[in-house]
């Protein structure tokens, strides 16, 4: 009914040109169009209105005839346009078809969509706004068209729709974001340039709040950072330079959320991004206060790669950030989670780059030193964290790493527990001690108290197991204690073992352990003027002690002793008649040395310059004074302390070995004890790699004589019997 009214209204030839395929026709045959739905605007008649669009509509924009479409788009606008202030009421009726117009295969009736949808839009304006979400989606799709015309005409209706939205006061934005927060994944190039401009376009809107929904959209533009076209990255760009700037200037921001965003988006793979990323963290950790508390173990985790970044600007702005990040005193009751940041810190431990692993050590200590108890509840995987790293091949981390283990060790339960954890990886890995073993006993000693240091290995040696690596260990130790500088109060303070109760203490307690190494106890005892006791230790060596390894020792000691570290006993040399047992025990290590090798024609040049004169002096005055030379007592000493030997040529048997307080005696015996332990253990090792060895061959052998006999041995009777009787 309502279709036959609607043809009785319009003359033929107008519903005729209406679908002509020229467009000029079609527009003169709209025009005719209005001015009939004027007439019946004016007469009140919307009755007859309705049934005019139903017509279009239904005949015309859903017919199989393209330009039967084309004619109801256009009839559609031309009815608006006539309808003019009354058009809000029919939008209903007129909006969906035109709408549904975007989808059509054909590119002229998507072209004409845009069109009619443009001329009824600049009609009902604010009117228009109910249909906004949809038409954005028909924009959005429209922006990336296969047909430049439409592309075009799509263009030209967003500028009038973004002029509608920003003079309404109907506009929700809440409705609004969910649309656009689906799309801002979207890779297409054309649509990402729509989006963003609808982002700007709204932002610029006083009465929109977009920065409250900024994190709805965030991680989007992040991602349009890395776009291929320059012209997309820079619209991004612009959009999030603007919007930190409009955070700068808000007193309340959403920063958590945000966050999190910036997280991801600074380990990007694109330069630009990263770079974009820590410049807005940097800003945050600045303005975020209490906000941003729980989100400092995350954003330490994206500060500390980017801090060893290759391009300059980043590595710039994250050292800033780190700065600031460190500069603020959290507290665990505000939701700083010490542990999650050790945690951070541990795991940029294994970071390829120097630079971060530094950064990481010094959160370490930063904590240690704030959160100590906090971060001592995590000790056993911090101690394996900063063990490992004492193989790092950088000396400035293997350095921070001890100075984060003496921080440790500042409780004495912790310090027994570093020292216990070091051997165990000295033991596990003899490269470490190798390479690294000096540079980390030495740094220790400087940090932690030389004496408390050596004391402490020595008693965990005393007690080791594994003699091969007590005595390898023991070696090192010897070597460091004789030549590093840092220990230089250490040897002074040995050099008074014989006069003075500290320096016993210190000689006593490490003996023990040093008797691992017949070498380690003689530079022991020359170190601690125990001349005679050097002497009796020399003496003792057996054909088992005086090895390869031995004699590369006792080459090192050798030149050692030309080092201005045993000066005193070199000029002790000028007064042999004091020093006898001084000059036996350099006389003993002169006879176990090789005659061609350097070591002996050093020591040999050594004791050439020591002064004959002496001798007869000594002798004079022990004849003068009816004194036995066996029963002299010398003594001496430098600094004019008066250091005697340890005992007497003849003596009482019980007191022979005994001076302030040392027992030599009795040390003597606990040396040899430990030296028949090694010997014991290297005649095993021996008899088991002889055992295996002969085994292998006695097996060998067997076979090849079962294979031998085999071949030999003549067919017995009996198998001929055997064949014979079958």
């Amino acid at each position: 009914m309502a279709t036959a009214e609607a043809l009785y209204l319009i003359p033929a030839a107008v519903l005729r040109n209406l679908s002509d395929k020229l467009y000029e026709k079609r527009k003169n045959a709209a025009l005719e169009l209005e001015g009939i739905v004027k007439q019946l605007a004016v007469a009140g008649d919307h009755d007859k209105i309705t049934a005019v669009i139903n017509l279009l509509t239904n005949e015309y924009t859903y017919s199989p005839q393209a330009n039967h479409r084309k004619g109801g788009l256009i009839g559609l606008a031309a009815v608006t346009v006539g309808l003019t202030s009354e058009a809000a009421q029919h939008l209903e009726q007129i909006v969906p078809p035109v709408l549904n117009s975007f989808s059509d295969q054909d590119s002229r009736v998507r072209y004409y969509a845009c069109e009619a949808l443009y001329n009824i839009a600049k009609v009902v304006r604010g009117d228009f706004i109910v249909f906004f979400n949809q038409i954005f989606d028909a924009l959005c799709k429209l922006s990336a068209d296969s047909d430049a015309n439409v592309q075009s005409a799509a263009h030209l209706l967003d500028r009038l729709v973004k002029d509608i939205v920003t003079e309404s006061d109907q506009f929700s934005i809440e409705e609004f974001i969910p649309l656009l927060r689906e799309r801002m994944n979207v890779l297409n190039p054309y649509v990402r340039q729509f989006l963003v401009g609808w982002i700007t376009v709204l932002d610029s809107v006083p009465d929109i709040d977009m920065l409250g929904f900024l994190p709805d959209f965030l991680d989007g533009l992040f991602n349009m950072l890395s776009d291929n076209s320059h012209e997309i990255r820079q619209q991004a760009d612009s959009a999030l330079s603007e919007f930190l700037q409009e955070i700068k200037n808000s007193p309340s921001v959403d920063y958590g959320r945000m966050a999190e965003i910036l997280v991801q988006r600074a380990g990007s793979q694109d330069e630009f991004t990263r770079l974009t990323a820590i410049t807005w963290i940097n800003e945050f950790v600045k303005l975020g206060g209490d906000q941003l508390v729980p989100y400092y173990a995350d954003i330490l985790g994206a500060i500390l790669p980017c801090i060893s970044d290759k391009e300059e600007k980043i590595r710039v702005v994250a050292r800033e950030t780190n700065e600031e990040l460190r500069g603020i005193e959290a507290d665990p009751a505000e939701g700083f989670d010490v542990g999650a940041i050790l945690s951070i810190a541990m795991r940029q431990m294994s970071s390829e780059w120097e630079a971060t692993r530094i950064e990481a050590l010094h959160w370490m200590s930063i904590l240690l030193n704030r959160h100590r108890s906090e971060v001592l509840v995590f000790l056993n995987d911090v101690l394996e964290t900063l063990l490992k790293a004492l193989s790092d091949p950088s000396d400035e981390v293997v350095l921070l790493v001890l100075k984060v283990h003496a921080c440790i060790a500042e409780d004495p339960q912790h310090f027994r527990q570093l020292v216990v954890f070091l051997v165990h990886n000295f033991q596990l890995d003899h490269s470490l001690l190798e390479k690294r073993g000096a540079l980390i006993i030495r740094r220790l000693c400087v940090l932690l108290d030389a004496e408390r240091v050596y004391r402490e290995l020595s008693t965990i040696l005393e007690g080791e197991s594994d003699l091969d690596f007590a005595s390898i260990m023991v070696q090192a130790l010897n070597l460091i204690l004789l030549t590093a500088s840092e220990l230089s109060d250490l040897r002074d303070l040995l050099k008074q073992s014989l006069v003075n109760a500290d320096g016993k203490n210190l000689f006593l307690s490490l003996y023990a352990s040093w008797c691992h190494s017949p070498m380690a106890i003689i530079s022991l005892c020359l170190l601690a003027q125990a001349y005679q006791h050097a002497s009796s230790v020399i003496h003792l060596l057996v054909e088992e002690d005086i090895n390869v390894k031995f004699l590369v020792q006792l080459d090192k000691l050798i030149h050692l002793l030309e080092t201005p570290t045993f000066a005193y006993l070199r000029l002790q040399l000028l007064e042999p008649g004091r020093y006898i047992w001084l000059l036996k025990a350099l006389y003993g290590l002169l006879m176990l040395l090789p005659q061609q090798s350097a070591a002996f024609k050093i020591l040999r040049t050594r004791l050439k310059t020591v002064p004959s004169y002496s001798f007869k002096e000594e002798s004079i005055r022990r004849i003068s004074s009816g004194i036995p030379y066996s029963q002299f007592n010398y003594g001496g000493g430098g600094g004019g302390s008066q250091i005697l030997e340890e005992g007497n040529l003849n003596e009482n048997p019980n007191s022979l070995d005994m001076h302030n307080g040392i027992n030599f005696a009795s040390k003597l015996q606990q040396f040899q004890q430990i030296q028949k332990q090694h010997h014991l253990h290297s005649k095993s090792k021996t008899q088991s790699r002889f055992v295996s060895t002969s085994s292998a061959k006695d097996i060998q052998i067997a076979e090849e004589s079962k294979r031998s006999a085999d071949l030999n041995r003549p067919p017995s009777r009996s198998s001929h019997r055997g064949l014979g009787q079958m």
